[in-house]
């Protein structure tokens, strides 16, 4: 789902809307009492949101629950995107990159619980390096090309592989502050 809407924008940019898309990506449907359970947040609440998420088309009623009273949520598209240029993009993006960052550090607190396998395959990295508009666009894509395998996983979790678990990975290619070095 590519979101140019400004008012669609802003209403994704909010963290426990951001964690509900998340969550409904790895659940498929949920009410909202599951969903509020599984963050740590009240059934009214999660109810707001979902019905905020629904107004923009990020969610939509998945049926009837076991009770007639229940109403599970999905997803709409597992996949959103915007353009950075977009009004409003920017206060997105910063809860987006806030969000992430603070789920890094989660992970960094807690790796010394997880199994050795985890640990040694977990990764935190960067790179500096000289490149145009262009190939940084390049380089964009061949990211997204990477990840693309995996995407069909998420709605099919019969193609999960044994022993798998739902990995955030994070993706930013930004330039560098100039300098007199980097300006010639």
């Amino acid at each position: 789902m590519e979101i140019s809407d400004p008012r669609a924008l802003r209403a994704l940019a909010h963290p426990l809307r951001l964690d509900l898309i998340e969550l409904l990506g790895t659940a498929r449907t949920l009410t909202a009492a599951e969903c509020a359970r599984r963050l740590g947040s009240t059934q009214a609440n999660c109810s707001y949101h979902l019905r905020q998420l629904a107004k923009y088309g990020y969610v939509e009623e998945g049926g009837v629950g076991e009770d007639a009273r229940e109403h599970p949520w999905r997803l709409t598209d597992v996949r959103q995107s915007w353009s950075s240029m977009a009004p409003t993009a920017g206060d997105l993006e910063r809860v987006f990159i806030q969000r992430e960052a603070d789920k890094v550090i989660a992970w960094q607190a807690a790796r010394a619980g997880e199994s050795s396998p985890w640990r040694e395959a977990a990764f935190v990295t960067g790179a500096t390096v000289p490149l145009t508009a262009a190939e940084l666009d390049d380089l964009r894509a061949r990211l997204a090309d990477v990840l693309e395998p995996y995407i069909p996983r998420l709605t099919d979790p019969g193609t999960r592989p044994e022993g798998s678990r739902f990995v955030r990975v994070l993706l930013a290619g930004t330039p560098a502050a100039t300098t007199e070095e980097s300006a010639t």
